[in-house]
């Protein structure tokens, strides 16, 4: 865990070496060499033992000045590898050289052309193993966390236009006098939304909850995504003449078959996500006081439970909550749990911080605000109090590394004779989520894998005719990008096949 360095003293920083490189660049271009000396930019955050009792954004943003310091160290390598690790191929060398100049409003133009969420994905997205991955400086450091800090820059280049208010609506071709229904708005849903109307066709997105955004909403909790930064992606589709239908639930308000029948859709996308949490299935879960991470984070993102006094969303006070699993999603649990009161927090994982699967800068927040990680530990079985129901401990098994599994992770074995105790008065199950089944269950048309996920071809079609799936519902719990990039191939097809219809 690094020492934390305040905003003010990044942004000091930040002037200095934006002074150093106008002199650099004064003498002429930059070179290869004379880019690897700039330092990386550290993203400023709020002080970590304040933050952790509140909801405000964990991550403040560069300045202007950090923002065209980090972009000078991109190398514009002809061959673009970062490219090609986005899911969505953001034309990134091409975003960041404009950044370097200081034009940041046709770096996010540059974005926008393949990506009309840049506020979200650089947020959230886990870079270091997508186009961070893949720098070139990155390589050089033989360290993604050290390479030229991509996502850094989107949200920077999106945060500007927006706070400028700069944003113009993308072009929309003349009607095409066709009609596209979009089940959920989540990532995949938005993006399929907004690619299918830019093509002129007439789209509806209908949503299961009172508010659009999918697990950018519910899942995701504010300090790590505004909630007013999606509802600004929502309200940009608006504008372009995106229709939403809020709290209807296809597969009970309506089925897939009526949409393309009874209301006179002509071709439909399935984006319902990953809603249905994984459980241990050990004794105790039932207790009072068990949540999965699912419905805990639901009532504090989308209820907003936080709101004492003003939301009527009750939420379980607990003073010692333990959180299982080693995911984002875990982190976001944990984090939240200390922002609703708790005084302990510990993250059980049954392997080592090397082997989570969490991003390395979600674990190092989680751990900076006080969340205490237990490694080489799982529970056996929930204990609680017979009287009141509700839970007092987890009983866990201590683990030791054995071989590595079918992911390259080392997998652990049980020490026998290890269970020990951990008190605690709440437990969070994080150990991820299976896809959403109630679109397959209703709609024996679409065909699913052995999981529960909807089978696509290579264009994201299902095996119903005019209906397409992506995201979650197919992929499994996964990243906000990677649905988007479900999202643009399904789009595209979708908008191929309406050209012929």
């Amino acid at each position: 865990m690094s020492e934390y360095i305040s905003a003010e003293q990044l942004a000091a920083s930040g002037r200095e070496e934006y002074t150093k490189l106008e002199g650099l660049i004064a003498r002429g271009p930059l070179g290869n060499k004379e880019r690897m000396a700039i330092p990386q930019q550290i993203m400023p955050t709020g002080e970590p033992k304040v933050r952790a009792r509140q909801m405000a954004e964990v991550a403040l943003g560069y300045t202007k000045e950090q923002a065209v310091v980090e972009a000078n160290r991109c190398l514009q390598c002809k061959n673009q590898p970062c490219v090609e690790g986005c899911p969505v191929n953001v034309h990134i060398p091409e975003f960041i050289a404009e950044i370097a100049k200081g034009e940041f409003k046709k770096a996010a133009d540059v974005i926008k052309q393949t990506n009309l969420l840049p506020a979200i994905c650089g947020r959230v997205c886990p870079q270091e193993k997508q186009c961070q991955g893949k720098c070139t400086v990155g390589k050089v450091y033989k360290s993604a966390e050290k390479a030229v800090s991509i996502g850094r820059l989107e949200r920077f280049v999106a945060d500007y236009e927006r706070t400028e208010g700069l944003a113009s609506a993308p072009a929309i071709a003349p009607a095409s006098g066709k009609k596209v229904a979009v089940i959920g708005s989540g990532p995949a849903g938005l993006t399929v939304a907004a690619d299918c109307r830019r093509a002129g066709h007439d789209v509806t997105v209908f949503e299961a909850f009172h508010k659009a955004g999918g697990v950018m909403v519910y899942g995701i909790p504010e300090f790590r995504l505004p909630k007013s930064i999606v509802a600004n992606e929502v309200e940009n589709l608006k504008k372009m003449g995106v229709k939403f239908e809020m709290n209807c639930l296809v597969g009970r308000t309506a089925t897939v078959q009526q949409i393309l029948t009874e209301k006179g859709f002509d071709a439909a996308f399935v984006g319902t996500g990953a809603g249905l949490p994984k459980f241990f299935n050990i004794p105790g879960e039932n207790y009072i006081g068990v949540f999965s991470a699912n419905e805990y984070l639901t009532r504090a993102n989308l209820m907003k439970a936080y709101e004492k006094g003003k939301a009527d969303t009750p939420f379980y006070e607990a003073k010692t909550v333990v959180v299982c699993g080693g995911g984002n999603v875990a982190m976001d649990a944990a984090r939240m749990a200390l922002r609703l009161g708790a005084e302990k927090v510990f993250v059980v994982y049954r392997r080592t911080r090397t082997e989570m699967p969490a991003r390395r800068e979600e674990v190092d927040h989680a751990e900076e605000e006080g969340v205490e990680f237990r490694f080489l530990e799982n529970p056996v079985e929930i204990l609680g109090d017979a009287e009141s129901g509700k839970v007092t401990a987890i009983r866990a098994l201590s683990y030791e590394l054995g071989e590595p599994d079918a992911s390259g992770r080392r997998s652990p074995v049980a020490v026998k004779g290890s269970e020990h105790d951990i008190p605690c008065d709440a437990v969070i199950v994080a150990l991820g989520n299976n896809s959403n089944p109630l679109i397959p269950r209703t709609t024996p048309e679409i065909k699913t894998d052995p999981k529960g996920h909807i089978t696509v071809d290579e264009s994201q079609a299902t095996s119903m005719t005019k209906v397409w799936a992506g995201g979650d519902i197919v992929l499994g719990a996964a990243t906000v990008i990677l649905a988007m990039g479900e999202g643009r191939k399904a789009a595209a097809s979708i908008n191929e096949y309406l050209k012929k219809a």
